[in-house]
C-alpha cells in the first residue's frame, strides 16, 4: 500500500513526509482493518513531524482523524461492526482502564494512553488498523472528507467547549480559528451563544464572518465587551494574558492545544483575580467522542474543508503552518 512516513522529524518545509510503498498492516486481535477514505490533517501532525512532540518510533505514518471503510479484522475479534460499514479513527486509541483516571472518568489523563498517528501508525495511508472499542460510528448525513476534521478538531474542540464552562447563551471567546475553532462556531451558535473571533490572518477573519461570528477581530484586538468563557485555540502562549483579561470575573479560559510556545507572566490583579479560571485540555474520552458525533449531527455541523491527495501531505502541512487553509485540511488517497 501507499503510505506517507517520517523518518526523522525536520521542518514540514523539508518535505520529512515520504511517500513509500509498504506492506499492508494486518490486525491483532480485537482490532479492525480500515480501508482509509479521508484523513484530516492536525496541527498535532506538524508538533511531531517538526520535533515539539517527540515521535515515539520511528519510521511513523501519522494521522488521527481517519474515516474509512472496515475491510477486515485479527483474530476472534468481535463481528461488529461488520465490514462495509464506515468508522472513524481518532487520535485516542486506547488507555490502560485501571488507573485511578480511568476508573473516574479522566481517561484523557492516563498516563499509559497510546494515540493514533504517534504511538501507532495513523491514516497517512491507504489502510490503517485500530482497535474496535476505539471505532467510531459515522453518520451517514456526513461525507468522508466531512466527518475527518470532527474526528480530532471536533472532539477537542468539544471538550475544549465544555471545559470553558460556556452555557448557552454565553459570551464566547476564541483566540484562532483553524480546525478546532470553526466546529466550535458551530457547535455554540447551535447553542445560543454569541461567538466573538480573534485570528491573525484575515482569511480566517473572512470565514469566521462567513460562518456567523457576531464580532471578527485580529490577535491583539481588545474583546467588545466582558466574555463569559474563552478557548485559545492558537498555540501562542502570549495570548494568555489578554485573552484572561477580556473574561468577566468568574469566566474561564480553556488552552486547547497540545503544544504552546511560552506564557508570559501573569498580573494577578487584573487578569486572574475575581475567580477567572485558566485551566487546559488534554485528550479526550471516548465519550467526548460520541458527545460531539451526535450534537454535531443534530446541529448539522458541516466542516469547511480543502482536500489533498494522499501525494501532498507535505504540501498540506506546510499550507497549514503558513495559515493558509480555510477550515481544515483533509488527504483523500
Amino acid at each position: 500500500m501507499k503510505a506517507q512516513r517520517l523518518h526523522g522529524t525536520a521542518a514540514i518545509e523539508e518535505h520529512p513526509l515520504r511517500l513509500e510503498d509498504v506492506p499492508q498492516p494486518v490486525p491483532a486481535r480485537g482490532e479492525l482493518l480500515v480501508r482509509v477514505l479521508a484523513c484530516g490533517v492536525c496541527r498535532t501532525d506538524l508538533h511531531v513531524l517538526e520535533g515539539d512532540l517527540a515521535p515515539t518510533a520511528l519510521p511513523l505514518v501519522p494521522g488521527h482523524m481517519v474515516v474509512g471503510e472496515v475491510v477486515g479484522r485479527g483474530a476472534e475479534t468481535a463481528p461488529d461492526p461488520p465490514e462495509g460499514t464506515r468508522v472513524g479513527i481518532a487520535w485516542l486509541r486506547g488507555t490502560c482502564g485501571a488507573c485511578g483516571h480511568c476508573a473516574s472518568g479522566r481517561s484523557n489523563l492516563c498516563l499509559d494512553a497510546r494515540f493514533t498517528g504517534y504511538h501507532a501508525d495513523g491514516g497517512y495511508a491507504e489502510y490503517a488498523v485500530v482497535p474496535t472499542d476505539w471505532a467510531y460510528p459515522i453518520a451517514d448525513e456526513l461525507s468522508d472528507a466531512e466527518a475527518a476534521p470532527l474526528l480530532c478538531a471536533g472532539i477537542i474542540g468539544y471538550r475544549a467547549l465544555r471545559l470553558s464552562e460556556a452555557r448557552p447563551g454565553d459570551v464566547l471567546g476564541l483566540w484562532g480559528f483553524g480546525n478546532s475553532a470553526h466546529i466550535v462556531l458551530q457547535l455554540a451558535r447551535a447553542r445560543g451563544s454569541e461567538v466573538h473571533v480573534f485570528s491573525h490572518r484575515e482569511e480566517h477573519r473572512s470565514l469566521a464572518r462567513e460562518m456567523g461570528a457576531s464580532n471578527v477581530g485580529a490577535s491583539d484586538e481588545a474583546a467588545p465587551g466582558s466574555l463569559d468563557a474563552a478557548i485559545l485555540f492558537a498555540p501562542v502562549g502570549e495570548l494568555v494574558p489578554p485573552a484572561l483579561r477580556a473574561l468577566r470575573r468568574g469566566g474561564t479560559l480553556a488552552c486547547a492545544g497540545i503544544h504552546m510556545s511560552p506564557i508570559p507572566a501573569i498580573d494577578y490583579e487584573t487578569e486572574l483575580f475575581g475567580e477567572r479560571t485558566l485551566r487546559s485540555v488534554t485528550a479526550n474520552t471516548r465519550e467526548d467522542g460520541d458527545e460531539l458525533l451526535a450534537e454535531a449531527a443534530r446541529a448539522g455541523v458541516r466542516p469547511h474543508t480543502t482536500l489533498y491527495p494522499l501525494e501532498r501531505a507535505n504540501e498540506a502541512l506546510c499550507d497549514l503552518k503558513a495559515g493558509r487553509i480555510r477550515g481544515a485540511a483533509v488527504l483523500v488517497p
